[in-house]
């Protein structure tokens, strides 16, 4: 039998729910004179953009608006067995020429305004902007106001003296065109960024030196606001090794309580904190069928001794319960979630922590007041909700859309280019197990790229991570006019946006399973909870592996390659994209293999796969079984 109810669940916009509980953030004047002792200043912060200059598509493109869900119950008559769904109220959002709209129209009746950022505006970014190396994006960010942003762990991928161009301007010699990557199109020039870039925690090893500002200072009449940005001191760790070569990522705390009596000593006693780590926050529902489904764009985080965070998912509540008192707030980023929390300093007295979910979606608004006579931010005035980005042509900003006609125009011979055809979806859903087609079609592609292989050894396996695999493939997309099927080079590129090289060596087969164990955790029986986020890698066809939860813990079963088991002290030629070769997503084991080589990007090893192989169909292998 089938039954379907509506379900009302917790979460109110954010100001009312922490007014409501007691906090402090209870609002600040709104008619503070601009000659007075105290005026007011309006924030509007977002985080993680990624290069979305189009309105993204998919749930990247939709925000849940509604805390109603409709419930719907399925019995299956033959077992009894009862299963649940819900759908959230939603509606599409984000996109640049919208964003900057309506940027421009919630700074309307406010003279004291800074907008801010919180990283990860560039990298991981759609076609449209990654074949400029990224330039597309920091012009737009040059359009829409942007004041100041913090660095966030893409601003990496390409390299910190890229991230250095991106912020001081100038052209790359890359061949016009080649790779796919195009500096400075069609005798554009590139002036850099109109905004610092802040990069408070990471600093040249040999000098000890900042690789861009650590901070940054807001003037307005007669305040001072100071900024420090950060990106998370676990950078290292998600970012290819050699793109930060000489670099230290220093702790988060640290870093910024360092920097507190030095803005002091410029007479700056307002302090923000720009941080890319964030949290998730914790979903309830009133029943437990619909439990881990509330993600309300404007949910808001309780007071007293619950943060409304889950605190092993949420880095930045032991962050923030450590910063200095001093400092007045916090805006970050990196989890792609949205909330308005209160989260004690050290002082115990509250302090707002906020996060705009990610592309442009959401815009945090938060309003304070200053005093002048103190030369500090009012705390009791500080209030902050989210404010969702709707595609309403009302907020379309010509400047924006003049910038995406201008780099589509540019991009075209390069993203309508057909590789060859699917002949059904190809995604990332994924077996039990954790196997999904998309994976291993990725994965055959790498293995039968023959740019690495070397002195006439060519891999034998190829490991994915899926992380890395950032969109599915559809049948029915059309991008660029093309027949159902059909996959142009932009459909690629948006699966795996990050440019990486290819790479590969020599491991031995015990090496090959402690880098299976490393999934979850590491060791011989480890349980899969013992980490934030276990990985199960794709695999190449014709090798396989099992593994089993037990009691004890995840337990790694039968390895083999050609249906024969992986010989511990035999040696393997493996291949990999060089973030997990360089030890990324938590697998240090690929950093002991041998005879490393460097092949072709990542992105043509999958477009040259499907050309092969036209029309794909996706394989019916159990590469990964889970007993």
């Amino acid at each position: 039998m089938t039954s379907s109810r509506t379900r009302r669940l917790s979460g109110v916009v954010a100001v009312a729910a922490l007014a409501a509980t007691g906090a402090a953030f209870t609002g600040g004047s709104t008619s503070a004179a601009s000659n007075g002792p105290t005026i007011d200043i309006q924030l509007l912060s977002f985080n993680d953009f990624h290069g979305n200059l189009e309105p993204p598509s998919g749930s990247g493109g939709r925000i849940i608006t509604s805390d109603t869900y409709t419930e719907t119950s399925n019995t299956n008559p033959n077992t009894g067995v009862t299963t649940y769904s819900a759908t959230p109220q939603t509606v599409n959002a984000g996109g640049v020429e919208y964003l900057a709209g309506h940027l421009k129209a919630l700074r309307q009746g406010h003279p004291y305004t800074a907008t801010v950022a919180a990283g990860d505006i560039v990298g991981a970014s759609p076609l449209l902007s990654a074949a400029f190396h990224d330039e597309p994006t920091i012009e737009a960010m040059n359009s829409l106001g942007l004041d100041v942003t913090a660095v966030g762990n893409h601003e990496f991928d390409e390299g910190y003296k890229e991230l250095q161009r991106l912020a001081n301007g100038g052209c790359l010699d890359d061949g016009a065109g080649a790779a796919n990557q195009d500096s400075c199109p069609g005798g554009k020039t590139f002036t850099g960024a109109n905004f610092p870039i802040l990069a408070a925690n990471v600093r040249l090893k040999a000098t000890g030196q900042t690789i861009l500002p650590a901070t940054w200072v807001k003037k307005f009449k007669g305040a001072k606001i100071g900024f420090i940005g950060m990106t998370l001191k676990d950078t290292p760790n998600i970012v290819t090794a050699s793109g930060i070569q000489g670099l230290e990522f220093t702790d988060e705390v640290q870093t910024a309580n360092a920097l507190v009596p030095r803005l002091e000593a410029q007479g700056v006693k307002a302090i923000i904190v720009l941080i890319h780590q964030g949290g998730v926050p914790t979903r309830t529902a009133s029943t437990a069928h619909l439990s881990g489904l509330e993600n309300k764009f404007d949910s808001a985080c309780p007071t007293g001794t619950s943060t409304g965070l889950n605190a092993p998912a949420s880095p930045i509540i032991p962050i923030a319960q450590q910063l200095s008192p001093q400092i007045d707030m916090i805006i970050s980023g990196h989890t792609h979630t949205p909330y308005v929390c209160s989260i004690p300093d050290p002082a115990g007295q509250p302090r707002l922590v906020t996060s705009a979910s990610s592309f442009g979606r959401l815009v945090t608004e938060t309003n304070l007041t200053f005093d002048r006579r103190t030369q500090d931010i009012v705390r009791a005035s500080v209030a902050g909700n989210n404010l969702v980005v709707t595609r309403d042509p009302a907020f379309k900003d010509p400047a924006e859309t003049k910038i995406i006609a201008d780099y589509k125009t540019l991009i075209a011979p390069i993203a309508s280019k057909v590789l060859g055809s699917i002949s059904t979806d190809i995604t990332t859903a994924s077996s039990p197990a954790g196997e999904s087609k998309l994976g291993d079609l990725i994965a055959d592609a790498q293995l039968a790229d023959p740019s690495t292989t070397t002195g006439g050894q060519a891999p034998v396996i190829a490991f994915m991570n899926p992380g890395g695999i950032r969109t599915n493939l559809t049948y029915a997309n059309k991008s660029w006019n093309e027949a159902p099927g059909e996959v142009t080079y932009d459909e690629a590129f948006q699966v795996q946006p990050f440019n990486n090289y290819l790479v590969s060596l020599t491991l031995t087969g015990a090496q090959v399973k402690e880098i299976l164990r490393e999934q979850w955790g590491g060791g011989a029986t480890t349980s899969p909870n013992s980490i934030a986020r276990p990985v199960i890698l794709q695999v190449s066809s014709g090798f396989a592996y099992s593994y089993s939860d037990t009691p004890a813990g995840r337990v790694l079963g039968p390895v083999t390659l050609g249906g024969a088991e992986l010989s511990d002290t035999g040696t393997y030629r493996v291949v990999t994209n060089n973030f997990v070769a360089d030890g990324g997503d938590g697998l240090p084991g690929f950093r002991v293999g041998s005879g490393r080589f460097f092949g072709g990007l990542d992105i043509d090893a999958f477009a040259n796969y499907l050309q092969a192989h036209s029309p794909y169909s996706p394989v019916a292998d159990a590469r990964i079984t889970k007993n």
